[in-house]
């Protein structure tokens, strides 16, 4: 599956407010070894270079445009290309920053297991992850895909992402490798200017799956149908905008010696 980075930037602001609320919700560190893992256009990027500027601070990511998109605005910055469902950090880090990937990483808790083992002493894994697969955004894909032309391209392999798990089964996985795991929920809402607006943010993230499976003939049509059924389960407010709920899992854990 390919991302956009012109499309994921559409909603810059929005989706960079809780890599902010994130870095907020860090313990008091000083790192020297900073990596942004899953970076995209390097948003979240920016954001701790401005936290950390005298860190020696990497972006990982895989897609080829995010990696273009990210070392273009960041040019003095140092971009890998890796999957981090694979990737090892060549040394222990003292901060392992990510925002919104690890949920479309299969098997995601072994591996923020693994990676936490990895952190230095006193370093922190730190994660955001949406957990929104119960909001009617996402409910919405799953009809539409099952209702249409397209059906039978969904039939015998249905596209969802990892479920996110509940927060007891996070904090014992990592509780075995970390001395503290602060695990909340927040859930947005963020006003967007109509219900047109939340189909173009998950065009970006939770919708290309989907789009990637129908024929392209047959993308404007899906594109339609699911819009419809968004503009259905999100009336507008009095101002004529629409609230999108989103609710996000965060998890900050830090190793012995913090």
């Amino acid at each position: 599956m390919e991302w956009s980075a012109a499309q994921y930037l559409k909603f810059e602001g929005e989706r960079s407010r809780p890599a902010r609320d994130l870095i907020n919700a860090l313990p008091d560190i000083r790192p020297q070894t900073v990596l942004d893992l899953g970076c995209g256009p390097a948003n979240s990027t920016r954001l701790l270079r401005a936290r950390f500027p005298a860190s020696h601070l990497t972006g990982i990511e895989l897609d080829d445009d995010m990696l273009e998109k990210a070392r273009a605005s960041m040019p003095d910055t140092a971009f890998e290309k890796a999957d981090i469902g694979t990737w090892q950090p060549p040394r222990p880090p003292d901060l392992m920053f990510s925002n919104a990937v690890f949920q479309w990483v299969p098997g995601h808790i072994a591996v923020l297991e693994r990676l936490a083992e990895r952190l230095a002493r006193g370093g922190v894994l730190a994660v955001q992850m949406p957990d929104n697969l119960s909001e009617p955004s996402h409910l919405a894909m799953a009809e539409t895909a099952a209702h249409g032309p397209w059906s039978a391209a969904f039939t015998d392999r249905p596209v969802e992402r990892e479920r996110i798990d509940t927060p007891s089964t996070y904090y014992d996985a990592l509780r075995k490798h970390c001395a503290t795991v602060d695990i909340f929920h927040i859930a947005y809402q963020h006003p967007l200017k109509d219900a047109s607006a939340i189909v173009e943010w998950v065009k970006g993230t939770g919708l290309r799956p989907y789009l990637d499976r129908v024929a392209p003939e047959q993308r404007d049509d899906f594109i339609e149908a699911y819009g419809a059924r968004i503009a259905d389960c999100y009336p507008p407010t009095s101002t004529g905008e629409v609230l999108l709920r989103f609710p996000r899992i965060f998890i900050v854990a830090q190793s012995q010696g913090g």
